[in-house]
């Protein structure tokens, strides 16, 4: 005989292993092969540098899960790919294999899918406000929007401060000057500009789908990052 006051059956666990985590490990795996590869080689050719920027690198793309463990907090799959490329692309092939000088577009699009990433986070975060049961915030569609786009742009600000202090203080090249303009200004603002357009088309996306109510690639992930990490929201 069932009981009235007993609470309803609790929802199916969510799988531990899915596909998005087979192709996380696979792309860290062929990642950090690749980079071990550059790091025997730097330290046979006695390229210090080269071989502490790889290290640092090859650190940075295992961080996420030793960072969740941490802060007992489940980084989605599906992002932590994204974010793993996005940093491999930037450090390893941008700065170590010279992308930027050999691919004229290559900071272009990275700043652009940076904005794009940025802007996903700005959502989650929303969502994480939202959400959770110490916080009472609640947003409608189009702010969240807008707090996804300012956040994403406002990162990619702070990261042209940086790279500007890294160049003034270090001598470092991370301004990228370009042909007739040795100050690097053009360059700050082309990056600015695309960062401002990835931020503009997620933030724009994720406002069209919430407005419709319908399900979107950064919703599933949302919804799998609430799943993962049911401590920090409200029951």
């Amino acid at each position: 005989m069932n009981d009235p006051q007993r609470d309803p059956p609790a929802a199916p666990p969510v799988p531990v292993h899915d596909r998005a985590e087979r192709i996380h490990r696979g792309v860290v795996i062929i990642l950090q092969a690749l980079m071990a590869i550059e790091l025997a080689f730097a330290l046979f050719r006695g390229q210090w540098i080269t071989a502490f920027l790889v290290l640092g690198i090859m650190a940075i793309m295992l961080s996420p899960p030793i960072i969740g463990r941490r802060f007992r907090i489940t980084i989605p799959s599906e992002f932590q790919v994204l974010a793993i490329l996005f940093v491999f692309a930037a450090l390893f092939l941008g700065e170590i294999r010279s992308y930027y000088t050999r691919l004229w577009w290559w900071d272009i699009a990275l700043h652009t899918s940076s904005g794009l990433l940025l802007g996903i986070l700005g959502f989650l975060l929303v969502y994480v406000l939202n959400e959770s049961k110490r916080v009472d915030v609640h947003m409608r569609p189009r702010f969240v929007a807008l707090f996804a786009f300012m956040f994403a742009v406002t990162v990619g600000v702070l990261w042209e401060i940086f790279e500007f202090a890294m160049d003034q203080l270090f001598g470092t090249n991370m301004q990228k000057p370009m042909l007739g303009d040795p100050s690097g200004l053009t360059d700050t603002m082309w990056d600015l500009i695309v960062d401002t357009l990835g931020a503009l088309i997620i933030s724009t996306l994720g406002w069209w789908y919430m407005s419709r109510k319908e399900r979107s690639f950064i919703e599933r992930w949302i919804r799998k990052f609430i799943a993962r990490n049911p401590h920090l929201f409200r029951r």
